[in-house]
């Protein structure tokens, strides 16, 4: 059999420890003295494990999170891109926005190749999951 503690001899039976109930608090555990508990997630801000895709991980070299073949997402958005490409591309605004700026110039001079080009660069860049930004980043979807 084990023993029982003794119920200290100023208190009425049933408080506190040893004779704690399935309620009451034990010595050693719960909330720290002097405030509220300290929880919450922790340091990065996020609770551990994967992390969504398109949140943000800390990680300067991703600042998205890294896409199914572990290749790290832009900050920059593949709509915005198509969307600057198809009504102002003729003026490379796409490409500038993605950081293309050597394509975005050749856009710029030739009138975005008479129109023609920057039609069909702006469909792609809507169209296509591998586009990348001046980083080799891949641009979000």
């Amino acid at each position: 059999m084990s023993e029982q503690p003794q119920q200290p001899p100023n208190q009425p039976p049933g408080y506190g420890y040893p004779n704690a109930g399935p309620y009451q608090q034990q010595p050693g555990y719960g909330y720290p003295q002097g405030g509220h508990p300290q929880g919450g997630y922790p340091q990065g801000g996020y609770p551990p494990g994967p992390v969504p895709p398109g949140m943000y991980t800390g990680d300067p070299n991703a600042p998205y999170g890294y896409d199914p073949f572990g290749r790290p997402y832009s900050d920059k958005s593949k709509i915005v891109a198509g969307i600057l490409q198809l009504f102002l591309g003729t003026f490379g605004v796409g490409r500038f926005y993605i950081g293309d700026v050597g394509i975005g110039l050749a856009q710029l001079f030739t009138c975005g190749g008479l129109g023609i080009w920057a039609l069909i660069d702006g469909i792609i860049l809507l169209t296509s999951n591998d586009k990348t930004d001046a980083q080799g980043r891949v641009l979000r979807g």
